[in-house]
């Protein structure tokens, strides 16, 4: 169920209340996606992406919409939140369907249902940086009110990123980078096997899955690799 919507200064102050001594970079992660899709206006699904070594993935996803718009990016080696990665700025997409910056991808997200979308660059570390990315489903639905708070969003949610760097020393936070990635390998897996194991589409299997989490108070994670683990004989 989705949670209610906030006020931007609450996010932001929510934001500012993550405890560092109890929260990993992958809790943060998911905080930072989850804040910014109650709080951006007209925000229908909200990812991050992280690049690190030229290798980008989408570590926290408010659905699995969001993840394919970001995969589609991926496969292509362009689009929105890989130049916004890269380049640490902020970038508009008002109607994808008209867009010609990266037309391929700005099609299929106009197909699939978005009309609009913001990518906005996250300053991480030295070796990781990453975007926000707001996905809209009308065209043209981030006005420059929109456009501001966003970027004023991703700002703290840098800092909070900054200052799990400065908690942690660099080998640890690089480990916690790693495991975010391949917490986000296994929910696939385990997708893939739903797929599968019922012949239903990637949302749906998604869906099952934050189901399954959300009824057993296990973490989408573990849900993901007892069901890998079950299909596969390999431990995760």
């Amino acid at each position: 169920m989705a949670q209610a919507p906030l006020h931007p200064q609450d996010a932001l102050a929510a934001l500012g209340r993550i405890r560092l001594d109890t929260a990993g970079v992958d809790d943060v992660l998911n905080t930072v996606a989850d804040l910014a899709r109650r709080s951006i206006p007209a925000a229908a699904e909200v990812s991050v992406t992280l690049l690190r070594d030229g290798t980008a993935q989408s570590v926290a996803v408010t659905g699995e919409l969001a993840l394919r718009l970001d995969e589609w990016q991926y496969e292509q080696g362009r689009g929105p939140c890989l130049d916004a990665s890269v380049s640490g700025d902020a970038l508009s997409v008002p109607d994808t369907a008209g867009e010609d910056r990266w037309p391929d991808w700005g099609s299929r997200a106009a197909e699939a249902g978005v009309g609009s979308s913001l990518s906005i660059g996250l300053p991480i570390q030295e070796a990781v940086v990453g975007t926000l990315n707001v996905y809209g489903r009308a065209p043209r639905s981030f006005d420059g009110d929109s456009i501001g708070l966003a970027k004023t969003f991703a700002a703290y949610a840098a800092a909070a990123l900054s200052n799990a760097h400065l908690y942690s020393d660099t080998a640890t936070l690089a480990e916690q980078m790693r495991a975010a990635m391949e917490t986000r390998a296994v929910i696939e897996q385990a997708k893939g096997i739903v797929m599968g194991e019922r012949r239903c589409g990637p949302e749906e299997a998604f869906s099952l899955l934050a189901k399954i989490s959300q009824d057993t108070g296990h973490k989408l994670r573990d849900v993901a690799a007892a069901l890998v683990t079950r299909a596969t004989g390999e431990s995760r």
